[in-house]
């Protein structure tokens, strides 16, 4: 990967939706040369695929939390999660917990029994968002040589 992929990868972060030619202009290549150099991305692994960001709230999901879980039964708790509305990301972690869930509700009380539901695994401690300052930034590629 080059400055100019990086450039492509910025780029398509920010507006996922553009043109290969209007690719092309903002990173100073052809239409041709842009679509060689994402094809090149894609087939990498590095863009893993093309997704639309929702807004929780705007879709009746007002209520967003984390919760930091410990289980032993890391497996059924994964599945269970897989099954979920509510969980939107799940991450295994290091430390007292090991999972880390995002989880989105339309209301306390729907999180509530979500909540109680996957209490069935093992223990948690929820954290309630107030406000989300930063979200979705940008991933900055490191060049090695």
């Amino acid at each position: 990967m080059d400055q100019l992929d990086k450039e492509i990868l910025l780029v398509l972060q920010e507006k996922g939706r553009i043109t290969m030619t209007e690719l092309g202009k903002e990173v100073l290549l052809s239409q041709p040369a842009v679509t060689e150099r994402v094809r090149r991305i894609e087939e990498k692994g590095i863009i893993d695929h093309y997704r639309a960001v929702v807004k929780a709230e705007k879709v009746n999901n007002a209520v967003t939390a984390f919760l930091l879980f410990h289980t032993k039964t890391c497996e059924h708790f994964v599945d269970a999660c897989s099954k979920s509305n509510e969980v939107v990301e799940l991450h295994r972690i290091s430390g007292q917990y090991n999972f880390l869930v995002k989880m989105v509700s339309e209301t306390l009380h729907t999180l509530e029994t979500a909540i109680n539901e996957m209490g069935t695994f093992g223990d948690s401690t929820t954290l309630i968002v107030l406000s989300s300052p930063i979200e979705n930034k940008k991933i900055i590629p490191i060049l090695k040589n």
